[in-house]
C-alpha cells in the first residue's frame, strides 16, 4: 500500500478509535492522524508477532482495518496517559 492509503486508513482508523473511546483528548486532528498511523504499523506488527498472521495485506481488507484500529486504540490510551496529568493543570 502507498503513503496516501496509510494516511486515509490512519485518519479513518484514529476516528473510529476515538469514537469507541470517548472522553476528553488533548490532541486534536494532526494528531489523531498520526496515531491512526502509527497505530496501523502497531497493530500490523502486534498482529504479525502474537498471531503469525500478516494483518496488513491491502486497503480493503478487513484484517487491516482491524489491526489499524486496535493499534491506534491502544496509542490513544497511552497518549491519554501520558499527556492527561499535563491538560489537567491548565
Amino acid at each position: 500500500m502507498g503513503i496516501v492509503a496509510w494516511i486515509l486508513i490512519g485518519l479513518l482508523a484514529g476516528l473510529i478509535a476515538k469514537a469507541l473511546m470517548p472522553g476528553k483528548d488533548p490532541g486534536g486532528i494532526i494528531v489523531t492522524i498520526l496515531i491512526g498511523i502509527v497505530g496501523g504499523l502497531l497493530g500490523g506488527w502486534l498482529g504479525k508477532v502474537i498471531f503469525g498472521v500478516d494483518a496488513i495485506d491491502g486497503f480493503f481488507d478487513l484484517s487491516t482495518w482491524i489491526a489499524a484500529i486496535v493499534g491506534s486504540m491502544i496509542l490513544l490510551l497511552l497518549y491519554r496517559v501520558l499527556t492527561g496529568n499535563r491538560s489537567r493543570r491548565a
